[in-house]
């Protein structure tokens, strides 16, 4: 995030309304806690895990091979997944890319 807002506070002013400032960071701003004017702690919203469709199929067998059982998906969902993976194109960067 290259343009994401930062703010200053002290350790007191974090600890005084914690929940205020998760509140700020989900929102996409850094914070940054300092004591006597010094950094000691930078606080930044936290990345999404994303996983490719290999990666979720490779993570289902192994659910199914613990527990015995097969995953089940929603119908809507799983003609929902088969759909996008019907209709997507190979990727073809640009060189320049």
């Amino acid at each position: 995030m290259e343009n994401m807002a930062q703010v200053h506070m002290t350790e007191a002013e974090l600890a005084r309304d914690l929940h205020a400032v998760l509140e700020k960071v989900r929102q996409g701003v850094e914070i940054v806690v300092d004591r006597n004017d010094q950094p000691v702690a930078v606080i930044n919203p936290a990345q999404p895990v994303r996983r490719t469709l290999s990666d979720l199929i490779r993570l289902a067998e192994q659910r199914e091979s613990e527990r015995g059982y097969a995953v089940t998906l929603d119908p809507d969902y799983a003609a929902d997944v088969e759909e996008i993976v019907r209709a997507r194109k190979p990727w073809t960067p640009r060189p320049w890319d």
